[in-house]
């Protein structure tokens, strides 16, 4: 089978977690025989931040102007058993326009921000990368949500089929290791800044750094407002996706934190989730709902809703009930959420189109 996909970047991680998705994705579809082609735009910020330029379970095709992913287009449709189009594709759009009006392939949506997506289509009709009216243009929508966002999919928007199809953990990349004084921390949180995580990453993060003044506090990610951050607090711009193991596995505590429409719809659980059960680190998340679908809140992973919560929490944790937190969401991740799992569900799905 030859699988042809239109992503935002499986080339860089600077920024966002859409190549860690791909990557072990299409690594593990490649294992079960599948030719994979990957289309992205070369735009200046991926390009200057290439952390993965080539591998061998992907041919990558980088174009500049429409005119080249035209020419792509062209040139690899006929051959391809399978198109997939993903959110935030700078030219999705265009995409999306060129499949309607030909027969061919099976075409897949994958929304890895389907709550953004759904929120720019009741306020404009259209997101930057996908119009509304293209929805179903597609034989199916996979989507990073569950819940309710498939029946909002179906029913307002018309897609074909919406199918929940969460992110994952690449065993191979994500596992735990030494841990590295560079990243040796009582809380760590990964993750680019959003303002509408602000408030939250003030809540859980920043506040308990200033009243743990004796504790580590570590933070990775660009585009961060400037901010004083305290002395028991470091940051890192940015981590490749190689050193996230290591981050992980030199916490004692990571956080998650769920952007706004995300929590909105629940049934959103993100890459860095899985990411770090892959480390066994215990992972302390801010609540929603859908998130015990994913692992057993209390005993695969810890939950705390405000400031004083997450203080009480860091002072009162010991090392042994945080090892065996994350020792079971491990066993969770690895039983039900790797790519080698996701991989066997997309081919069954295809399977039964």
């Amino acid at each position: 089978m030859k699988l042809l996909v239109f992503g935002l970047s499986i080339t860089s991680s600077w920024g966002n977690g859409h190549a860690t998705v791909y990557r072990g994705l299409l690594k593990a579809l490649h294992r079960q025989g599948v030719e994979v082609i990957f289309v992205e735009k070369d735009v200046p910020w991926y390009a200057s931040n290439r952390d993965l330029p080539s591998a061998e379970y992907v041919r990558v095709e980088l174009y500049r102007e429409t005119e080249q992913l035209l020419d792509l287009l062209g040139t690899e449709m006929g051959c391809a058993d399978v198109v997939l189009v993903g959110s935030y594709f700078p030219d999705g759009v265009v995409v999306a326009d060129y499949l309607a009006g030909r027969d061919g392939p099976l075409r897949l949506y994958y929304d890895i921000d389907t709550p953004i997506t759904l929120a720019a289509f009741a306020s404009q009709g259209a997101a930057p990368y996908l119009r509304s009216d293209q929805v179903p243009y597609f034989d199916a929508l996979l989507s990073f949500t569950g819940g309710r966002a498939l029946k909002e999919l179906e029913g307002r928007w018309g897609a074909r089929r919406a199918v929940a199809f969460y992110c994952a953990v690449d065993p191979e990349v994500h596992h735990r290791t030494r841990t590295d004084e560079r990243f040796r921390s009582r809380l760590s949180y990964m993750g680019t800044y959003s303002p509408d995580r602000h408030l939250r990453w003030e809540q859980l993060f920043l506040r308990p750094s200033l009243r743990l003044p004796g504790q580590r506090f570590l933070l990775a990610g660009p585009q961060y407002p400037p901010v004083e951050l305290p002395p028991n607090v470091r940051h890192f711009q940015h981590l490749a996706p190689g050193e996230h193991p290591a981050f992980y596995s030199s916490s004692d505590v990571t956080l998650n934190i769920t952007r706004g429409p995300m929590v909105e719809y629940g049934y959103s659980p993100s890459v860095r989730l899985f990411e770090a059960a892959g480390c066994a680190t215990c992972v302390v998340s801010d609540p929603w709902e859908g998130l015990e679908e994913v692992f057993e809140v209390g005993r695969e992973l810890l939950v705390v809703s405000d400031e004083e919560e997450m203080v009480r929490l860091l002072a009162e944790l010991n090392p042994e009930r945080a090892e065996e937190v994350g020792e079971r969401a491990r066993a969770r991740a690895l039983r039900e959420h790797t790519y080698e799992v996701r991989a066997a569900q997309l081919m069954e799905l295809l399977e039964r189109m």
